[in-house]
């Protein structure tokens, strides 16, 4: 049964039956059940329970891929096991326990380096809240230090590294210096730790291990061992050059014909194609799972933005979904997530939360979670969540639109997008300067019924589906058929020939089938 559903009686009189006002069961919090629920439970697996951990109970959002059947999980649990010593402990995590940082930003005044979209101190504000995400994180100062050329050895010249040098030491209390360039050599890292004698995190690894403490799934675990993989190969180099000087002699591994080196390469290029492989595995499954979802015809959205622009938040708002809990941190979803709605003419579709962009993400972060982020080519619209109130909102929507043409999605995909201008709750008076950007609130639910609007204008486009009137005979099955497999708007009876005028929310395959089935019907197309 559809959503907006009459009921029609012998006794109906009404010469018009219209949906009812009622919002459908889902935006009142209740489970979503029928061809939806299947629809959902066919997204990305959900984290596998641990021993003796019962599983998750399921919500209108979902992680997919749970199927009930006993063979499945059986080969799942193997799969669990064969994977398990890729998940284990990651050598580049950061010492347990609290850490008490001092973040140091390099500032390009001048010159090709000077970042054209910002500053260094709205910089410095975004790796301070990068730290702030990390649970037992405390930055203890942030010193903003200028540079010529950022990617020098040492990022600074001799004078402003000698000065950075000695506030640093005059800092006793710290534990670890957050240097935000995106990435430092393992040499280069070794030399500032021995000259300031903390430990020291550039951006790819602070990402690294945020991405680290919020992931939840499988999937999402094996792509951040990925990404490690770069790091553990720079690191053993320095390693070995260590070890050489120290120790003078052969290198070589008694007996095994193979240097220290070779053999830890080895067994790193081993670890990379087992994950990949896993990864490969997962994907092909994802594709599978993505042909079942195409056959029940739901229109997927795939709400995309700069990491803590309010993403879930728009979502549960457009959702009604009582159990999403957005959390104001960076990366807080890394795992895509399906969600259940209805548009104004109660057609159900599907939201997929995403996860969120940052500027100057590292390449291998984004080329490890290119898998998760493929799903993204496949829906029928994108809508682009902004976070308006920051003062680097113009810096955010060209690094999330960058990322997004590196993906290779369809031309219609990026052409269609919708922009959405979030938090102007906070602006008194705000109107947007971008052509057909879309002013919201989704915390106090501002301008989300124009929003609906536009994105059920742009889907119907999308999807090819059609809005018509068909008159049907209220003693035959049509009226039935119409409220499976379509989405019922408006009926109206029509006593005196037992007949009623149906408008529908129709999709072209169903109404193939439905012209095969009743070829008599009569139709009227707006």
């Amino acid at each position: 049964m559809g959503p907006g559903r009459c009921l029609l009686r012998p006794l109906l009189r009404c010469c018009r039956a219209a949906p009812a006002a009622v919002p459908p069961p889902l935006l009142r919090g209740a489970a979503v059940r029928g061809p939806l629920s299947a629809a959902l439970r066919l997204w990305a697996p959900q984290r596998p329970p641990g021993r003796g951990e019962p599983p998750r109970a399921g919500g209108g959002g979902r992680r997919a891929g749970g199927d009930d059947d006993e063979e499945e999980e059986e080969d799942e649990e193997e799969e669990d096991e064969d994977v398990e010593e890729l998940l284990g402990p990651s050598p580049l995590g950061p010492v347990p326990g609290a850490q008490r940082v001092a973040v140091v930003q390099p500032a390009v005044r001048w010159g090709p380096k000077k970042p054209q979209l910002t500053t260094a101190e709205l910089q410095i504000d975004e790796a301070v809240a990068l730290i702030d995400t990390l649970p037992n994180w405390t930055v203890l100062d942030k010193i903003i230090i200028p540079t010529k050329n950022p990617d020098k050895k040492f990022v600074f010249g001799k004078g402003n590294f000698d000065v950075l040098t000695e506030k640093i030491k005059k800092m006793p209390h710290v534990t670890a210096v957050f240097l935000n360039v995106e990435r430092i050599s393992s040499i280069t890292k070794k030399e500032l730790e021995d000259a300031w004698g903390v430990k020291v995190f550039d951006r790819y690894t602070v990402v690294l291990h945020i991405f680290r403490c919020n992931a939840r799934t499988k999937e999402a675990k094996l792509q951040i061992a990925l990404a490690e993989i770069p790091l553990l190969r720079s690191n053993l180099k320095n390693e070995v050059s260590q070890l050489d000087q120290q120790r003078g002699g052969s290198r070589y591994i008694m007996g095994s014909g193979e240097t220290f080196m070779e053999t830890q390469n080895r067994l790193l290029k081993e670890k990379e194609l087992k994950i990949r492989h896993v990864l490969e595995k997962l994907r092909r499954k994802r594709s599978l799972l993505r042909t079942q979802r195409r056959k029940r015809e739901f229109p997927v959205i795939s709400v995309m933005g700069y990491t803590n622009c309010g993403k879930t938040t728009l979502i549960k708002a457009l959702t009604g979904e009582a159990g999403l809990q957005p959390r104001d941190q960076l990366f807080a979803t890394l795992d895509i997530t399906a969600h259940a709605g209805y548009l104004p003419s109660h057609m159900a579709v599907i939201y997929v939360d995403t996860i969120g962009f940052l500027s100057d993400l590292p390449h291998n972060l984004v080329e490890s979670f290119s898998a998760t982020l493929e799903e993204v080519a496949y829906s029928d619209l994108i809508v682009h969540v902004r976070d308006i109130t920051h003062p680097e909102t113009v810096l955010q929507k060209a690094s999330v639109l960058s990322v997004l043409k590196n993906l290779n999605l369809p031309s219609h995909l990026l052409e269609s997008m919708v922009e959405v201008h979030n938090k102007v709750d906070l602006i008194e008076r705000y109107e947007p300067n971008e052509e057909n950007a879309l002013a919201i609130s989704a915390l106090h639910g501002h301008g989300l019924e124009e929003l609906k609007e536009e994105i059920e204008k742009k889907i119907l486009k999308a999807t090819g589906k059609k809005i018509l009137t068909i008159k049907v005979n209220l003693q035959g099955p049509q009226l039935s058929w119409l409220y499976k497999e379509a989405t019922v708007q408006e009926v109206e009876v029509m006593p005196e020939d037992g007949t009623a005028m149906v408008t529908v929310i129709i999709s072209n395959s169903a109404f193939g089938k439905y012209r095969n089935l009743f070829p008599s019907s009569t139709f009227l197309i707006p």
